[in-house]
């Protein structure tokens, strides 16, 4: 089936001619007619799936065709795309520039970590169609730099991950701007309770379009497994670099700060590795994708949020250094590989700590994935003995517990006890103790002892005085009486 049935314009068939595009894949197939129709869809449609084209072609037809088109120097936007990072609106952009290249239409992006003046700038000259984060499309609003009245068209892109992120606040505030006469289409990898409360309030009668499950990893992804400790990991990454011949990867980390370290390590290591995340500026990830596109960087090390968005052609790795906390993030991360028709590899390094995650994975996807060894990888430190898919063996549990420092917890069968003199007691540290020179001196009526000079502890130094003698106050001591008696 080519594109030519879907109903699309001239131009933007030879827009896709361009691009060497023949076929349609599944979601383009059924989401295009829909939405030159008019209809709202709800699109279960995971990373690589061709989503952005699926919506973006049929949008620009319809904003080509309306009625009242946008006149030159309008400030008023007529559709709008939210995104949950700044790469995907970057991405999306640029797909719609290409599409609609052969359409005199406008097309900018706003999102956060760049100056807003530039973006300012472009929404004052007019544009058809804005790609937008919603945290920056709000400072837009609140500055009154960007209408929203007049948009036709409200599209979410990966709207699961946006609300993961915490915007739907945001979400339900820019909504709000949106004439109700839209059409809105949203699209989702998952359809948690939350994303169905926001299509019941969103859309309006929506077309279901389920092109692929939400745990259906793709058939041209290799998926493996090596067991490693957490401080053999980096050691092990080194190795498979070598042994299986990786000349260009995508490694995930679970936090931003690891992955700031793991590029760190791999660049001391002669390896050529950049880190992407959020706390990183615009000008930076820019960078960093770009020095991967084109092979000054070996590695790409990214988190789960900063990945989200990345077009990467033909990328024959990804390698999940740390295992993510949900399953369906595995998905997303393996997606990023084995498009096109092109195979890939996607490589898991497990330690103990995360043979659960694992096994929710494998749960998820409905498959046990392949557990390898490194040949002749030897461990700085011993690897724990590995069962295949218990994890550690009894005698390798029972050594580590043996290592254990004496004052590690133990659980209350195994515990040793003080008497046995398995558990050393801390040395208690106590302040020295004064020793007095002369006996204490009681007074005449033997009640009440005199109190001891301590000077008397330090030698007879007259002037040296202990920290915690009293100090002198300003006020003179006045002479004591003396008796009458003498």
């Amino acid at each position: 089936m080519s594109f030519a049935p879907l109903g699309l314009r001239p131009e933007l068939l030879r827009s896709l001619r361009d691009a060497g595009y023949t076929t349609p894949t599944p979601v383009q197939a059924e989401a295009i007619p829909v939405i030159l129709q008019g209809r709202d869809i709800v699109a279960g449609a995971q990373t690589g799936t061709g989503k952005t084209a699926g919506f973006a072609l049929p949008l620009l037809q319809r904003l080509w065709e309306a009625p009242g088109r946008q006149r030159p120097g309008a400030r008023q936007v007529r559709a709008l795309i939210l995104t949950p990072t700044r790469e995907l609106a970057a991405q999306v952009e640029e797909s719609i520039r290409h599409y609609g290249k052969y359409l005199p239409m406008t097309t900018t992006s706003v999102f956060g970590g760049v100056n807003m003046n530039p973006q300012v700038y472009a929404l004052m000259r007019g544009v058809d169609i804005l790609v937008a984060t919603p945290g920056r499309l709000l400072d837009h609003v609140y500055q009154r730099t960007v209408d929203l009245s007049k948009v036709e068209i409200l599209v979410l892109d990966e709207a699961d991950r946006m609300l993961d992120m915490g915007f739907i606040r945001d979400i339900r505030s820019i909504i709000g701007l949106i004439p109700a006469t839209r059409q809105s289409l949203l699209f989702s990898a998952t359809f948690s309770d939350e994303i169905k409360r926001l299509t019941d309030t969103l859309l309006k009668d929506p077309a279901m379009i389920e092109v692929a499950r939400n745990n259906a990893e793709s058939d041209l992804v290799t998926q493996s497994v090596y067991y490693s400790s957490t401080v053999n990991k980096h050691d092990l990454f080194i190795h498979l670099l070598v042994q299986e011949n990786i000349k260009q990867a995508l490694v995930f980390a679970r936090t931003k700060h690891g992955a700031d370290r793991l590029a760190l390590h791999l660049q001391k290591d002669g390896v050529s590795a950049v880190p992407i995340h959020s706390n990183l500026s615009q000008m930076q990830r820019t960078r960093a994708l770009s020095d991967f596109k084109t092979g000054r960087a070996r590695i790409l090390v990214a988190t789960d949020i900063a990945a989200r968005g990345l077009d990467i052609e033909q990328l024959p790795h990804v390698i999940n250094f740390d295992m993510p906390h949900s399953p369906e993030d595995y998905i997303h991360r393996i997606g990023r590989t084995g498009r096109a028709g092109v195979e890939g590899q996607a490589i898991s390094l497990v330690s103990p700590e995360e043979r659960n995650l694992l096994g929710g994975v494998e749960r998820l996807i409905k498959k046990r994935i392949e557990i390898r060894q490194a040949v002749d990888f030897v461990p700085a430190t011993p690897e724990p003995i590995w069962s295949e898919r218990q994890g550690m063996s009894r005698q390798s549990k029972s050594r580590n517990k043996r290592q254990q420092s004496p004052f590690a917890f133990h659980p209350r069968e195994s515990r040793p006890s003080h008497s046995q003199g398995n558990m050393p007691r801390p040395q208690q540290q106590f302040a020295p103790q004064v020793q007095y020179s002369e006996p204490v001196a009681t007074r005449s009526n033997g009640n009440m002892p005199h109190k001891p000079n301590p000077a008397a502890a330090y030698g007879d130094v007259p002037s040296f005085r202990p920290p915690h003698a009293a100090q002198p106050s300003g006020k003179k001591r006045s002479k004591p009486r003396h008796s009458p008696n003498g």
